[in-house]
């Protein structure tokens, strides 16, 4: 199987473990939101219990006072039906709401049954918690961007998985040059030795230069043997990463056409402060900490309000209980006050904002080393891009002395000495050009990923989603 570089990074998006991760992680936290949203939509629950029976000897205290021990059969059954809406801005929670009980005494058995129902047709309740910590409000603020911070994420973690392919790729691909390296030498140490031989059988050379290049075509043989075995090394780590059986042979062709593109600095910084989900992180940290402080500012004193408005009623028959049922109304409101706690909430107060404080000037920091960051990895690029087509000169420049060398070698012009070092130029500037060649792919993607921008088609690549209720 022959594979390019984009695809192979575009068989590692479709297939590889660590794409099918980050894929699974985003679907995790897209239903993390969900959930989220749920909170403030209405919920209809039903709550009861069907049945509840008891049989045992209870204590019954008799009209004169004393106790007598007589056993008692009950059964107890309960629904309740209601709506309820979170009140996001305050916290609180309003609900409307219908209930029926039924209340079966076996007086002597279950032939002697006395059942009696209650029930609430409706009635609306309010819970407000005042002067607390109202989760929802911050939720609010701190959920959407956690969210958006999870699809970019996904977007970056692909673009390091062809980051981590394209290591793979030029690391096979290097070793397969290397094969082809060593396996052109050998052929040329066999050609070489050939020559040599029949100039010693003629006397015009010695013996001592034959047995170095014998010497010569023995480590070339040796050379070839391990480049082959780099080569299925790198086939193995390949063939695993990108979801291919470990025995398939691939090739690989050689990404050397450069795209052409203008990279400026400031776009850089700006796009990756605009895509990137560090960007967003630096808000969403700063939310967190204030928030912290304000739930530390809630438990310092705790009220509860409750309201209950509607109608309940008691009766032999069910349908009873729904005919001029009576007011029913509860208020109450709950207070919780530290009067002394040896400076608990004063602790605590001093706790979240030494911590808001801490998060503010960790951010700054973050901010100034985000932007250096982008700011030297574009430097590097437009750098490696520079010396990429210096070694590419200087690989067809060594290929053409050695072959130049090697005919002057067969005419009787250049020594053996002389030979290797070109011979070894070559390699040496060949390998270089690829090494040259990885670094220039390996910031190509880097700064994709920095970014969530492609500067050679000018687009972004992070494309904002449909909202959850859209999609």
């Amino acid at each position: 199987m022959t594979y390019s570089l984009a695809e192979m990074v575009q068989q590692a998006k479709d297939r590889s473990p660590a794409a099918l991760r980050a894929a699974t992680k985003r679907e995790n936290l897209y239903w993390q939101y969900r959930l989220f949203k749920s909170n403030y939509n209405p919920q209809l629950r039903l709550n009861g219990t069907i049945p509840s029976y008891s049989q045992a000897f209870n204590s019954i205290t008799q009209p004169d006072g004393s106790i007598e021990f007589l056993e008692v059969q009950q059964n107890l059954m309960d629904l309740e039906l209601g709506l309820q809406q979170v009140i996001s801005p305050t916290g609180g929670t309003i609900s409307v709401n219908t209930s029926t009980n039924r209340f079966d005494d076996f007086l002597a058995g279950p032939n002697d049954v006395q059942t009696q129902y209650s029930g609430v047709p409706i009635n609306v309740r309010l819970s407000q918690p005042l002067f607390a910590y109202n989760a929802y409000k911050w939720d609010k603020k701190i959920q959407p961007l956690v969210f958006e911070e999870s699809k970019r994420e996904f977007v970056q973690e692909m673009e390091e998985v062809s980051m981590n392919v394209t290591q793979l790729f030029f690391t096979y691909l290097i070793s397969q040059v290397n094969l082809e390296i060593a396996q052109q030498n050998l052929i040329n140490s066999e050609e070489i030795f050939s020559i040599e031989k029949k100039r010693y059988e003629l006397g015009t050379t010695f013996e001592d230069k034959l047995l170095q290049i014998e010497l010569q075509v023995l480590q070339a043989q040796q050379d070839q043997a391990q480049a082959k075995l780099d080569l299925e090394s790198s086939a193995l780590a390949v063939n695993s990463f990108i979801g291919l059986d470990p025995n398939t042979q691939i090739r690989l062709l050689s990404p050397e056409d450069i795209p052409e593109f203008e990279v400026d600095v400031e776009e850089a910084i700006l796009l990756a402060f605009q895509n990137r989900a560090d960007a967003l992180g630096f808000d969403r940290r700063k939310l967190e900490a204030e928030a912290l402080v304000a739930q530390a500012k809630g438990e310092r004193l705790t009220m509860q309000l409750n309201a209950s408005y509607g109608y309940n009623n008691a009766a032999f028959n069910w349908a009873d209980i729904y005919q001029n049922p009576n007011t029913q109304a509860l208020v109450s409101l709950g207070l919780s006050v530290p009067i002394l706690d040896w400076g608990r909430n004063k602790a605590r107060m001093a706790q979240a904002n030494a911590n808001q404080q801490l998060v503010e000037y960790t951010v700054q920091q973050d901010l100034i080393n985000f932007e250096q960051e982008i700011f030297t990895k574009v430097k590097n690029f437009l750098m490696i891009r520079e010396r990429l087509h210096v070694t590419k000169t200087s690989d067809d420049v060594a290929q053409r002395r050695y072959e130049i060398a090697l005919k002057r070698y067969q005419t009787g012009n250049v020594t053996i000495t002389d030979l290797n070092i070109a011979q070894s130029e070559k390699d040496t500037n060949r390998r270089a050009y690829f090494t040259a060649l990885q670094e220039f792919w390996l910031a190509y993607y880097e700064l994709r990923s920095l970014t969530l921008y492609d500067f050679e088609n000018r687009e972004l690549l992070y494309v904002p989603e449909l909202s959850d209720t859209e999609s």
